[in-house]
């Protein structure tokens, strides 16, 4: 392996280290957390019975959220909805639990089918939909039986929204109200007030922001399901494979799986259940935040169209946590929470981010940390988004166009910084029998050997780093890319010559016999890369065979990548065209004289 390989694998090593010693260090603050929350929770609940022992609606001490929280609704009472529509969506209210069962985006289509799928042309016109047969809907307040109940409200139809109330048997009066607003937006207060006149200790109660589901039948592994939360200045996203059994990251470090998750200590400023593309975020104003969020992942029934597959489709169950309090007699509790349910698409989320400040922008998920390059790459998908939103706006451009155009727009960028390198390592492959004869007359003086050669490139203005530099520069770019490409919107259904879709796997057909999808353009990628790789020159030093391993290396790229977005594929494909083309106009140009290590006359005598 020459140079640059050796740099990139030890990178990558010591990225996957420093990964690993962040989620341990992850895990320590967010299990401390929870034993705080816990005592602080234990001991307000233990006060407010302690002087409040007569109210017998005080069931229940219970402080921490589990998947076994009070959900359950009496069904023997019959359920009352209330739909409510606007330019973007069709909002579902239901009287069981008192919250929003349901949203269906109207402007975005429920699955995007392959046009090799001739099963699913017609049947996949519904709507995107969130909260999809989840079991407790938007902002149930759960968490102990004295807070459900038989979980039924009395539901009317307001003005501009819908409002939601309840009468507990201990005196507790539940309200809610929700009001429809731009931008995906419903603006939601939830009220506690004790209506007895008797103090009444109420235990933590936990406000749900929704259930993260399966787009459609193409995600029932529902790869990118997960659940985030915000401080308002950083995010923290836990995908489903945190609650898996039996799974490893990278296939190396074992995962312990947990039942659920908790994290926050009172600066829970908005949370969110997110699948791909769509999210549910429940934001709080930024001085009153929530305790904790909880999350835990849910069975789900099988969805329309996949009762066959043997894949179980699952959810994860987020909700936010408030701590255990004593309501005096007529005393009440109001907090406000703006609810956003719809596209994660950062111009909208940008502009209810500068609305609230509370960095709802997060939400589009570019990453964090090692998975973000430490801002690095996140700078780079923005900027990349932002110049492919342009281009299809202002030329008109199909979105994989605009791909193709901003790929060879970087490449120009870089190409300074491409040539200079590709004309060191000219220089380097030239002065290789040079090397060989400094190597062989210093074979017994290493560090002699070493002085020498690096005499030997500063003459001739070498610099052996200068092959791994390009590759440095453009890996956040690279990272931006990917991050982007996962997670625009935009390109969810967008078509590319023969790509129906350029967030999914651009299959053509599928292989008689093996059930195995061929997809063109990962093929197309690697054939490529390959080609690149006998066009460059080979690394001095390299022998035959790691020459050949080096060549064939791109093949890796073809097992992660084949089943991924094909986006991707194109953009790896055209910028790795761009590099060939680069790489011939390079070889166009001769290599000027060196300066030789030794003269004619002490070679020979050598």
């Amino acid at each position: 392996m020459d140079k640059t390989g050796i740099i990139a694998v030890s990178l990558c090593v010591a990225l996957l280290g420093v990964w690993f010693f962040h989620e341990n260090k992850v895990e320590q603050q967010r299990a401390q957390q929870q034993a705080i929350f816990d005592a602080a929770n234990r001991a307000a609940v233990a006060a407010a019975a302690a002087t409040n022992s007569h109210v017998s609606s005080v069931v229940s001490t219970t402080t921490t959220t589990s998947p076994t929280s009070a959900t359950a609704y009496d069904s023997s009472l019959p359920e009352k909805l209330i739909v409510l529509t606007n330019a973007n969506a069709r909002y579902t209210f239901t009287s069981r639990g008192g919250g929003l069962k349901l949203v269906e985006l109207l402007k975005f289509p429920e699955t995007i089918s392959a046009r090799w799928r001739k099963e699913n042309q017609s049947a996949s016109n519904g709507v995107a939909t969130l909260n999809t047969q989840a079991a407790v809907p938007v902002l149930a307040v759960t968490g102990d039986a004295s807070l459900v109940g038989d979980g039924n409200f009395t539901l009317t139809q307001t003005s501009d929204g819908v409002r939601a109330v309840k009468m507990l048997t201990n005196g507790l009066l539940i309200t809610k109200e929700f009001h429809l607003s731009s931008n995906y937006l419903v603006n939601a207060s939830v009220s506690l007030k004790n209506d007895s006149d008797k103090s009444l200790a109420l235990p933590a109660q936990q406000y749900v922001v929704g259930t993260s589901t399966p787009m459609d039948v193409d995600d029932l592994a529902g790869m990118y399901l997960g659940t985030m939360w915000s401080d308002g200045k950083t995010y923290t996203d836990t995908p489903i494979t945190y609650f898996s059994t039996n799974t490893s990251y990278f296939g190396v470090i074992p995962h312990k799986a947990t039942p659920d998750f908790h994290a926050g200590e009172g600066n829970v400023v908005w949370a969110a259940a997110h699948n791909q593309f769509f999210a549910l975020l429940a934001m709080t104003p930024t001085n009153e935040p929530a305790q904790q969020v909880a999350a835990w992942p849910v069975e789900l029934p099988p969805l329309k169209g996949a009762e066959q597959s043997p894949l179980q489709p699952r959810g994860i169950e987020t909700v936010l946590i408030y701590p255990a309090q004593t309501l005096t007699n007529n005393g009440s509790v109001t907090r406000q929470i703006t609810l956003f349910a719809g596209p994660k698409e950062f111009r909208t989320l940008s502009l209810i981010s500068e609305q609230f400040n509370n960095r709802a922008d997060l939400a589009m998920n570019f990453g964090t940390g090692y998975a973000g390059f430490w801002g690095i790459g996140t700078f780079f998908a923005k900027l990349l988004l932002s110049g492919m939103n342009w281009l299809h706006d202002i030329t008109g451009m199909s979105y994989g166009w605009a791909i193709v155009t901003i790929t060879l727009l970087m490449r120009a960028i870089f190409w300074p910084l491409t040539a200079a390198s590709m004309r060191s390592a000219k220089k380097m492959q030239a002065l290789a029998p040079e090397i060989k004869v400094l190597k062989e007359k210093y074979k017994d003086d290493q560090q002699k050997f070493t002085q020498k050669q690096m005499e030997l490139w500063k003459k001739n203005k070498v610099n052996p780093m200068s092959g791994c530099l390009p590759m440095l520069i453009q890996m956040p770019v690279f990272f931006g890319f990917l991050a982007m490409i996962r997670c625009a919107i935009e390109l969810r259904g967008a078509h590319w010559l023969w790509v129906a879709d350029l967030t999914k796997p651009d299959t053509v057909f599928m292989i008689p016999g093996l059930n195995f999808p061929f997809n063109l353009l990962p093929l197309l990628m690697v054939g490529t890369m390959i080609w690149q790789a006998h066009a460059q020159p080979p690394s001095p030093g390299m022998d035959a065979s790691q020459q050949k391993m080096m060549r064939y290396m791109p093949l890796i790229f073809l097992v992660f990548l084949y089943n991924y977005s094909s986006g991707m594929a194109l953009y790896m494909t055209v910028s790795t065209l761009a590099g060939v083309l680069q790489t011939k106009m390079t070889k166009i140009n001769p290599v000027p004289a060196l300066t030789p290590a030794l003269t004619p006359a002490s070679k020979s005598k050598k």
